[in-house]
């Protein structure tokens, strides 16, 4: 059994492409007109046939609630593993990205935390294996 998709549940689907694609640097996949919304996917850019991230559209009722909590409690939406968080850190912070957690070392982990600009908090991981 292999992951095939998780998602993330995002306030607007167009802004969400935007910060994933041009500040994390993540690639479309999927963009299949669905009604009001799209199946949009993203991919990491060196692993095509990798897991790929739903921007699932929040319009469910007990999505806001749901986002909102998470958000008041500081708990990370998705976590995204990086080789160097403090790289990133920078390079996201230069381009404007919001941290709510800067750089922390937690034992054999570094980790940092961020605002989407769509309603979550991300996190990035670097583990020192």
């Amino acid at each position: 059994m292999k992951i095939y998709i998780t998602s993330v549940f995002v306030d607007n689907q167009e802004l969400a492409h935007d910060f994933y694609t041009k500040a994390l640097g993540f690639e479309t996949k999927h963009d299949i007109p669905m009604g009001e919304h799209r199946w949009l996917t993203l991919i990491e850019s060196e692993n095509p046939n990798g897991v790929e991230l739903l921007l699932e559209p929040s319009s469910h009722p007990a999505v806001p609630p749901y986002k909102a909590a998470l958000v008041a409690d500081g708990i990370p939406a998705i976590s995204l593993r990086v080789a160097d968080v403090h790289h990133e850190f920078g390079r996201l912070q230069s381009q404007g990205v919001e941290f709510t957690q800067p750089p922390t070392n937690i034992g054999n982990l570094v980790s940092a935390v961020f605002n989407d600009t769509c309603g979550n908090l991300v996190q990035i991981i670097q583990f020192d294996d």
